[in-house]
């Protein structure tokens, strides 16, 4: 199949409508059929203002990266975005066309 690789970067402590962003962005993408969608953690990073975030024993919870990925058709990734924009939320994310499918399953369908 073909479609996308959609990949939003969040911050940790992030929230929309009360809940950490990266679970609002995982069930709603769950709600309108994606097949499924992962978040993970980022060990380091920086963003936008070049300050270097690093996740530490000692470090207050929060600070650092969540990825929130999708690997979709197109018309899923147009309704995720579509539904990010309407709740007019600004997050930064990546839209890499995609070739994508199952092992062993027959290509002609």
């Amino acid at each position: 199949m073909e479609g996308s690789f959609l990949r939003f970067y969040i911050h940790e402590q992030d929230r929309v409508h009360g809940r950490p962003a990266w679970e609002w962005l995982l069930e709603q993408a769950n709600r309108i059929g994606v097949r499924g969608g992962s978040a993970f953690r980022a060990m380091a990073g920086f963003g936008r203002d070049h300050v270097l975030r690093e996740q530490s024993f000692v470090e207050l919870a929060g600070s650092v990266s969540v990825e929130v990925e999708f690997i979709v058709t197109d018309e899923e990734a147009t309704r995720l975005l579509d539904l990010v924009c309407r709740e007019e939320l600004r997050l930064f994310y990546a839209r890499i066309p995609a070739h994508f499918g199952v092992t062993g399953e027959d290509p002609a369908g």
